[in-house]
């Protein structure tokens, strides 16, 4: 299970985006291969997740379970022509625990320009059960 934490950046690891390829190859990894964000507003708990380059109604897969949210990607390789990729291919899994009073019975999922944002309802005594959330694409919420 993951939980979201604040990363300071470290300036040698940064030093090696300003570099190319073949020295990108000794760049330490860093993070994981799904980045996210989240936050609370208008009575809403929403999480974004950087996905570029799936297809969201075959390659992403939303599950809420007792509090928990799951997302699952799988992002396929097309090596044909390629010389070189600093690409993630192949599954990815994260889960997170929603915030107390998120309503587990309300939750939506957009995806649109390789982001997906998952929304869930807040308030008190909510619902806690297990369902699969459909994932919509090209509606997402406007930043504040």
């Amino acid at each position: 299970m993951s939980a979201l934490t604040r990363r300071e950046r470290f300036p040698l690891v940064e030093a090696f985006d300003w570099l190319d390829w073949p020295l990108t190859a000794f760049r330490p990894v860093t993070g994981h291969p799904m980045r996210v964000e989240d936050y609370v507003r208008d009575g809403q708990y929403i999480l974004k997740a950087e996905l570029p380059g799936v297809d969201p109604e075959k390659d992403i897969d939303v599950t809420v379970s007792k509090g928990v949210l799951t997302i699952k990607s799988q992002r396929q390789e097309h090596a044909e022509g390629r010389h070189h990729s600093e690409f993630h291919y192949g599954a990815v899994a994260r889960s997170f625990t929603l915030p107390d009073g998120a309503d587990d019975q309300h939750v939506r999922a957009f995806y649109d320009n390789g982001v997906l944002e998952v929304v869930a309802d807040l308030k008190d005594g909510a619902e806690k059960g297990q369902h699969h959330i459909p994932v919509m694409i090209d509606k997402h919420i406007k930043p504040s």
